[in-house]
C-alpha cells in the first residue's frame, strides 16, 4: 500500500536533522522505558503517553539500531531507512554509501517485527523511504532511488535513478521525501537554498534556489512546483482525504518570540517564509502565507494523518508530528477556519530523555501509531549537539489504546486482489480499513478503462460519501477523456467533500472542460472549495474566468481564498482583462488586479497606478501600493516626489522611522540619491535631516555618491551636536571607494580633533577617518588610549578601539597599546588587536605576547582573531 491520504509517507524526517538549534548535548540514556505508566525495558528512555494509552517495543536493536523513516507495503513489511551512525562531510558519504535500507517482518502477528532483511545496502544518506507500486522510493540526496526486488527474495536487484537534483549542499538538505498523493501523483521537498533548473516544454527553464513542494507522476514527465518558500528544511507532506497538504519545515521564520519552525497548510501557489531574496523571483499575492501551527525550535519531521477512529472518534483527522528538538510527538487537531485550517496542538508522546530523537511518525493499518525514535548518533549540521553517541541505539515503538476495538484483517490480506473484477474492488471503495480502501484504488486505477463503468455507477448507485471520494481519486490515475468527463460529474456531487476532491483532480489534469462547473462551484460553495476552484481555473488558463474570479474577490475577507483567487489570476496572465479590476469599487478587487498585473508574465504595472496609492486614506490600497514599490527599485524616480513630501512633513525623528529604509531601497535611482543629499544638506527640520542621513547610512550601495560626500561634509559643520552625531555615523558607515574624499576626511578630523565636544562624537568621527591620517599626535593619542578603559560608556570605548585599530601608529604608541589589552574588555580586545596585524620587531612581540598572557579577556578571543594579531611576530617569538 502506498503512503496516500491516510498515511502520509515517512521520509525526510532525516531532513529534520538538519534544523539548526537542534537539542543540546547528547546526555547519557535515561533509566527505564514506560508501557503507558508501567515498565517496560531496563536500560531505554522514559517516554510517556496519554491515559488510557500504552507503548510497546515494534523493532528495536538488534534487528534495527538507528532507524530514521519508515513506510509500509501492502503486506504489511516495514521498509526502514538505516543509518550506520556516519556524520561524516555528506561528499564523503555520497562516496562510501554507508546507509542502508532494511525490511523488517512481523511473521506471528503480534506486532512486533521479528524478521530482517536488507533490502538496499550501499546508499547515501536516506532522507525519505516510500513504498509505491511494488517498488521503494528513497530520497538520497541528490537523487531519489527507486528500488525494486524483482524476484522477491527480499533484496532490491534493480536500482534506478528516478530524480536527480543535482545539487548536495553541507547539510544535505537539498532533498526530503517522496510522499504518496492521493492524485497518484508523487511529491517531495526541496530544501536548502542551492540552484536548481527544471526543464519546461515550450517554456524557459524553472530555475530556483528556493524551498519547494514539488511533484510529478511516478512514471515520469513534468515536474511542477506546488508550494515555494525561504525555510531552510521543508520535511514531510501529509495530505487529507479531499487533497488538502500540510508540511512539517524549520526555520519558517527567523528565531524570535518563541517562532522558528512549524507545520503550514500548502497551499497551492503560497510563498511561505522566512523572508529570504531566494523568494524575490517567485510570483506572490502581496506577502508570506501564513504559519498554521508555530512550533518554535522544536525541529519537526514526521507527519502522518490519522485516518481510523481506533483511537477515538475524536482523533480521526488529526495530524500527528515527530519533534526530533523536543524529544516528543505532538497531535495536531485540525479546524477549518475559512480556505484553510487552525489548529490545536497538544503532547501526545514525550520523553525526558534527550536521547530520544523522533524521526517520524505514521499510522498503521490496524489504527496504532508507529513511531521512530533515531537514536543519539545525529550531530551533522546541528550546532547544539555537539557529541554524537552512535552507540546510543534508537527503536521503532507501537502506541495503542487500550480496549479500542479490533480492525480484523486489517490489510485485506484474506480478500482475493489477484482476480477481483472492478466491480468488486468497487465495493471496497468505503470499507471501514483505510489499506483496504487505498488498495482498492491502486488497483482499480490498473484497470484503466475497464474500470470506467462501475467507477461511474459509484454516483448512479447511490454510494456513500467516502465510496465516491475514492471514485474520483481512482478516476484521477487514469488516462483518457473518458476518465476526465467522469470527474467532471463529481463537480456536481452534493457533498462537499466529493466535489472538493474532483476540483484537485481536474486541476491536476488541467481540464478545459471543468471550467462551466468549476465556475459554478467558485460562486456558491463555502470558501475551502471555492479555492480548491481558483486553483484549478488558474492552471487551465482560460481568459473566461477572469472576471468571476475577480468579482469573488469582492465577495471575501478570507485572506487564503484572495491568495488563491489572486494566484489564478496571475496563472491566467491576461493583463487586458485583469486591468478591468483597477477601475472596480472594491479596494480588495483593486488589490487583487494590481497585484497579478505586476506579478503576472507580461503584466507591466506602471508605477503610474501604483505611486498615487501610497497617500490614499483606503488602508488596503495604501498598504498594497507599499508592496509593490518594495519590489520595483527601477521605481525610485517617480517615487521622489512622494518621498519628498514625506521628508518635509517630518517633525521629529520618531514621527516616521520608516521611511529611510524604504528610501534606501532605492537608493540606486539619481533622483532618490538628489533628494537625500539635499535633505541631508539643507532640510527644513533637523528631523528630516536626521532621516536623510539614515537612509544614507542604511543604502546598499558599494560607492558613495559625490553628491552625499558634499551633503555630508556640509552637515559636519553643524553646531547640533544631534545632527553632527548622525553625520559622523553616516560617514563611517559609508563606502569610501578606492579613493577617499579628502574634503569628507578633513571635516571629519577636524570634528575628532574638536576638545568641546562629546567623546563619543570625537571618537566616532576618528574612527571614520582614521585610514586618511598620516600620523597621530601624542594628544590625539592620548584621548583615543584614555577612552578605551572598560569603565568608560560602550559606545566611546568600541569607538576609540576602532579609531585605535585603524591609525598609523607609531613604534611607542604601539607599545603603550600592547600594555593596555591586559585590561580591555571582550568587546575592544580583538578591535584593538587589529593594530598589530601590520607586525613589529621581537621587542613589540614580547610585549605583546606578555600582555596577552595576562588579559582579562583571553579566553573570550576566537583563535583566528589571535593567530592574525601574532601571524608577523611568530618568527620573532620563537628565536
Amino acid at each position: 500500500m502506498a503512503r496516500t491520504a491516510s498515511k502520509t509517507n515517512p521520509l525526510q524526517r532525516s531532513s529534520l536533522l538538519f534544523m539548526a538549534g537542534c537539542i543540546a548535548l547528547l546526555l547519557a540514556a535515561g533509566a527505564i522505558i514506560r508501557l503507558g505508566d508501567r515498565p517496560l525495558d531496563s536500560g531505554a528512555p522514559v517516554i510517556s503517553v496519554p491515559p488510557g494509552f500504552e507503548l510497546e517495543v515494534a523493532a528495536g536493536p538488534p534487528l534495527v539500531k538507528r532507524p530514521i523513516v519508515i513506510d509500509i507495503d501492502e503486506q504489511g513489511r516495514l521498509y526502514v531507512a538505516e543509518s550506520s551512525g556516519s556524520n561524516d562531510n555528506v561528499k564523503v558519504q555520497l562516496e562510501e554509501r554507508p546507509h542502508s535500507i532494511l525490511r523488517l517482518e512481523d511473521t506471528d502477528g503480534d506486532g512486533r517485527y521479528d524478521r530482517r532483511t536488507v533490502f538496499a545496502d550501499k546508499m547515501m544518506f536516506p532522507e525519505g523511504v516510500l513504498w509505491h507500486d511494488g517498488s521503494v522510493y528513497v530520497a538520497a540526496p541528490p537523487s531519489i532511488w527507486k528500488l525494486t526486488d524483482t524476484d522477491d527474495d527480499g533484496v532490491a536487484d534493480r536500482r534506478e535513478e528516478w530524480f536527480n537534483g543535482k545539487t548536495l549542499t553541507n547539510c544535505a538538505n537539498d532533498l526530503h521525501g517522496p510522499y504518496a498523493g492521493p492524485d497518484g501523483l508523487i511529491y517531495w521537498c526541496k530544501g536548502a537554498f542551492a540552484e536548481q533548473t527544471y526543464e519546461r516544454p515550450g517554456r524557459p527553464p524553472f530555475v530556483t534556489r528556493a524551498s519547494h513542494i514539488f511533484r510529478r507522476r511516478a512514471e515520469g514527465g513534468l515536474i511542477e512546483p506546488v508550494l515555494t518558500g525561504g525555510m531552510d528544511n521543508p520535511v514531510e507532506v501529509a495530505f487529507t482525504p479531499e487533497g488538502e497538504r500540510f508540511l512539517t519545515s524549520t526555520f519558517i521564520e527567523q528565531p524570535a518570540l518563541g517562532r522558528r519552525d512549524g507545520v503550514l497548510h500548502a497551499v497551492y501557489g503560497g510563498v511561505y517564509g522566512k523572508v529570504h531574496g531566494v523568494t524575490d523571483s517567485h510570483p506572490m499575492t502581496g506577502g508570506y502565507q501564513p504559519v498554521m501551527a508555530q512550533l518554535g525550535p522544536a525541529v519537526p519531521a514526521g507527519l502522518t494523518y490519522y485516518s481510523t477512529d481506533v483511537f477515538g472518534r475524536n482523533y480521526r483527522g488529526d495530524l500527528f508530528a515527530s519533534l526530533f528538538n523536543l524529544n516528543k510527538v505532538i497531535r495536531l487537531k485540525l479546524k477549518p477556519r475559512g480556505a484553510t485550517f487552525e489548529t490545536e496542538v497538544t503532547d501526545f508522546l514525550a520523553s525526558t530523555s534527550h536521547d530520544f530523537h523522533p524521526t517520524d511518525v505514521m499510522e498503521d493499518a490496524d489504527g496504532s501509531l508507529l513511531v521512530v525514535d533515531t537514536g543519539a548518533w545525529y550531530v551533522l549540521c546541528c550546532p547544539s549537539s555537539f557529541l554524537s553517541r552512535p552507540e546510543v541505539y534508537g527503536t521503532i515503538y507501537r502506541v495503542r489504546r487500550r480496549g479500542a476495538r479490533t480492525i480484523d484483517d486489517p490489510r485485506g490480506l484474506l480478500l482475493d486482489w489477484a482476480s477481483a473484477p472492478p466491480g468488486e474492488l468497487a465495493d471496497r471503495l468505503d470499507d471501514e480499513r483505510p489499506a483496504v480502501r487505498n488498495r482498492a484504488i491502486d488497483r482499480l486505477a490498473k484497470h484503466g478503462s475497464k474500470a470506467l463503468p462501475v467507477l461511474r455507477e459509484v454516483w448512479s448507485r447511490g454510494r456513500s460519501v467516502t465510496a465516491r471520494r475514492n471514485a474520483v481519486w481512482a478516476l484521477t490515475r487514469i488516462e483518457g477523456p473518458a476518465a476526465r468527463a467522469a470527474v467532471r460529474e463529481a463537480l456536481a456531487d452534493p457533498e462537499e467533500s466529493v466535489r472538493h476532491a474532483a476540483a484537485h483532480s481536474v486541476s491536476v489534469w488541467r481540464d478545459a472542460e471543468a471550467v462551466a462547473p468549476l465556475l459554478e462551484q467558485l460562486t456558491h460553495s463555502a470558501a475551502p472549495l471555492q479555492r480548491a476552484a481558483a486553483e484549478a481555473l488558474g492552471r487551465m488558463g482560460g481568459s473566461s474566468a477572469v472576471e468571476p474570479l475577480l468579482a469573488a474577490v469582492g465577495r471575501t475577507e478570507d485572506e487564503i481564498l484572495i491568495h488563491s483567487l489572486t494566484y489564478a489570476l496571475i496563472e491566467i496572465a491576461d493583463p487586458q482583462a485583469t486591468r478591468q479590476g483597477l477601475s472596480s469599487s472594491s479596494s480588495r478587487v483593486r488589490r487583487a488586479a494590481m497585484l497579478a498585473l505586476d506579478q503576472m508574465e507580461g503584466g507591466g504595472l506602471p508605477s503610474g497606478d501604483v505611486v498615487p496609492l501610497l497617500s490614499s486614506g483606503d488602508h488596503v490600497l495604501r498598504d498594497t501600493a507599499s508592496w509593490l514599490v518594495s519590489r520595483h527599485v527601477e521605481w525610485g524616480g517617480a517615487l521622489s516626489g512622494y518621498f519628498r513630501t514625506r521628508l518635509g512633513a517630518i517633525k521629529s525623528v520618531s514621527h516616521d522611522s520608516a521611511v529611510a529604509d524604504e528610501m534606501a531601497r532605492f537608493s540606486t535611482d539619481p533622483a532618490i540619491q538628489d533628494l537625500l543629499a539635499q535633505t541631508a544638506r539643507s532640510g527644513q527640520t533637523q528631523a528630516s535631516r536626521i532621516t536623510a542621513l539614515r537612509a544614507m547610512a542604511a543604502a546598499p550601495l558599494k560607492e558613495t555618491p559625490e553628491s552625499w560626500a558634499e551633503a555630508l561634509t556640509a552637515a559636519l559643520t553643524s553646531s547640533d551636536d544631534g545632527l553632527l552625531r548622525e553625520a559622523v555615523s553616516t560617514a563611517e558607515s559609508l563606502p569610501q571607494g578606492d579613493k577617499r574624499d579628502a574634503a569628507l576626511d578633513r571635516a571629519l578630523l577636524t570634528v575628532g580633533q574638536n576638545e568641546s565636544l562629546a567623546a563619543d562624537i570625537r571618537a566616532d568621527a576618528l574612527a571614520a577617518s582614521a585610514a586618511a591620517l598620516e600620523s597621530v599626535s601624542p594628544q590625539l593619542f592620548d584621548f583615543l588610549l584614555s577612552n578605551t578603559d572598560s569603565a568608560k560608556p560602550v559606545p566611546v570605548r568600541s569607538a576609540a578601539s576602532r579609531a585605535v585599530s585603524g591609525a598609523p601608529l607609531d613604534s611607542e604608541q604601539q607599545f603603550m597599546l600592547a600594555k593596555v589589552l591586559r585590561d580591555a574588555g571582550p568587546l575592544e580586545l580583538p578591535v584593538l588587536l587589529r593594530a598589530f596585524e601590520p607586525g613589529g620587531d621581537g621587542e613589540l612581540g614580547e610585549a605583546l605576547m606578555e600582555s596577552l598572557e595576562n588579559a582579562r579577556s583571553l579566553a573570550n578571543l576566537r583563535t583566528d582573531v589571535l593567530e592574525a594579531a601574532l601571524e608577523k611576530f611568530l618568527s620573532h617569538i620563537k628565536n
